[in-house]
């Protein structure tokens, strides 16, 4: 079996462009600045064949590719997708005291330490384990092709290490912004990641 993924990262938010933090347990809308990444990546990519789209429940992932699903393309929501949940610091401003807590446990994880989570969050190891789950819904149709997902930021560096093989300490070099895609093949043995953090559908605009 063979499969190409587009996956994408959800465009931007009024929570994104005030850098308050977000998670899986703040369901936002797209702002006018996501709205407009949207129709620039509907644009870049809408004659691409794809054969299913599959996002997170939270619905700022599918706002970033409604126009895809208006053309008829059919679509499943997996709860695998979600962004990791920061628990207790969702919906805070980064203070110095929320970004000294970050600072902590990014360190953690780049040590190794997959477990560390904040107060009612998600470790990388609970995410990868989602992720895992939806992984296998996602591979288990051979006759879809080509797939978009569209999912969040930390969540999506996670996948990727999955996907390929890298240990969830790898993380971070996963670099994204909102909307920008990376392009992976599946040739039945491995995947390869052939398009890295492309964002020239939103430059040339």
């Amino acid at each position: 079996m063979t499969k190409t993924l587009y996956i994408t990262r959800h465009g931007q938010t009024d929570l994104n462009k005030r850098g308050i933090i977000q998670g899986r347990g703040m369901d936002t809308d797209l702002n006018d600045e996501g709205r407009r990444q949207a129709e620039l990546f509907f644009k870049a990519y809408h004659s691409v064949s794809f054969d299913k789209i599959y996002i997170s429940k939270l619905k700022r992932t599918q706002q970033s590719i409604q126009p895809f699903i208006d053309s008829g393309i059919p679509y499943e929501k997996l709860a695998g997708l979600d962004e990791l949940g920061w628990g207790i610091h969702e919906g805070q401003p980064g203070t110095p005291e929320n970004k000294a807590a970050f600072l902590q446990i990014m360190r953690d994880w780049l040590d190794g330490k997959l477990d560390e989570k904040f107060e009612g969050g998600e470790s990388p190891n609970e995410v990868k384990a989602r992720q895992l789950e939806a992984l296998n819904v996602i591979m288990s149709h051979p006759e879809e092709k080509t797939v978009l997902i569209c999912m969040h930021g930390r969540a999506l560096r996670l996948l990727l290490c999955l996907l390929t093989g890298k240990p969830l300490t790898e993380m971070d070099n996963f670099p994204h912004q909102n909307l920008v895609l990376y392009k992976v093949t599946y040739d039945g043995g491995k995947y390869e990641i052939v398009d890295f953090n492309n964002a020239a559908h939103l430059k040339n605009a």
